[in-house]
């Protein structure tokens, strides 16, 4: 089996999390028979301070690495803005994803990426939060706001912070198979492949403030009384407008339907019964506005890719004690 070089892209503020994640999944794949060189390298070869205040060692000199063979693995951090303004470690990231075999990032890492030039015309994600920014700032770069790893040809991206270990044993599987990568998740303790995509750990969607008026208050009646009837016809009519009008409105200054932005709200408003109460499901439907548990559990399906019983089994208790 042939050597497999992974490098790691250091530099100030980076988040410790997505350094020390991919490589904890690449050193324990080399316990179950996998031959990785793992490596890091900064500009200089000098030491940087992580997120975190922690100091961290590197191997190499950017400038004097050979990245043919490798894959290239850049982290993000908190400062990325800052980040990407630094002209000389883009340079040095654009000329590593060049020869790389694969290039990878993790969480805000992306905007590195995308700064260097790589994701031009390319799929990928970042965290939840950050999605929107990535697509503003790089229209070249075709967000995927939910998925929790993305790879489009050689280069591959991943959600926030910790699923950057779900993107390293999608990197081993590929190299070593599918055996290997549930053994490196199992003795890690993390999903194989964790069940939902991002929209499960954002709190809400963002709508910012409509420029209308009109559309704030629809916005502002859906928001506080979810279980009540939200057809198009009945929002427009309370907002003194034709649904043909409202759905235009919604359109352009939100860029979804009247009835996807209900079902969003609604989803919101049950996550949280589900969360706080042990209330049946079928009265959390009702409550949010889905009416039946059935129709509760497609809204669920579409929007979490979970169940409502699943949602609530991870995310109502940690599961100590």
């Amino acid at each position: 089996m042939r050597t497999r070089p992974v490098l790691v892209v250091l530099y100030d503020d980076v988040r410790l999390l997505d350094v020390s994640g991919p490589l904890e999944v690449f050193a324990e794949a080399n316990e179950h028979g996998g031959r990785y060189d793992l490596k890091t390298a900064s500009p200089g070869g000098a030491d940087v301070r992580a997120n975190t205040g922690t100091r961290l060692g590197a191997d190499l000199d950017l400038a004097q690495v050979d990245p043919r063979g490798a894959t290239v693995l850049v982290p993000g951090g908190p400062e990325w803005v800052r980040t990407i303004a630094d002209a000389e470690l883009i340079a040095q990231i654009r000329r590593l994803a060049g020869g790389a075999d694969r290039t990878a990032s993790v969480c805000a890492g992306a905007f590195a990426l995308a700064a260097a030039g790589v994701l031009d015309g390319r799929r990928a994600t970042t965290h939840w939060d950050l999605a929107g920014q990535l697509a503003r700032r790089f229209p070249l770069v075709r967000v995927d706001a939910d998925a929790i790893f993305v790879q489009d040809g050689p280069v591959l991206t991943s959600a926030g912070v910790t699923s950057g270990i779900d993107l390293a044993l999608a990197l081993v599987e590929a190299d070593l198979g599918a055996e290997v990568a549930r053994l490196v998740a199992k003795h890690l303790v993390v999903f194989l492949q964790r069940p939902g995509g991002q929209s499960q750990f954002s709190v809400r969607l963002e709508t910012g403030r409509p420029r209308t008026e009109v559309l704030r208050g629809v916005l502002d009646s859906v928001a506080a009384d979810p279980s009540a009837p939200h057809t198009a016809a009945t929002m427009a009519a309370r907002a003194g407008v034709s649904p043909r009008h409202l759905t235009r409105l919604f359109h352009d200054e939100l860029g979804r339907t009247p009835a996807r932005f209900v079902e969003q709200v609604r989803l919101e408003f049950a996550q949280q019964q589900l969360e706080r109460t042990t209330d049946p499901l079928d009265v959390v439907a009702r409550r949010s506005g889905f009416g039946t548990a059935e129709t509760l559990r497609r809204a669920f399906a579409r929007g979490l890719g979970v169940t409502p019983s699943d949602y609530r089994a991870r995310f109502r208790t940690t599961g100590v004690g």
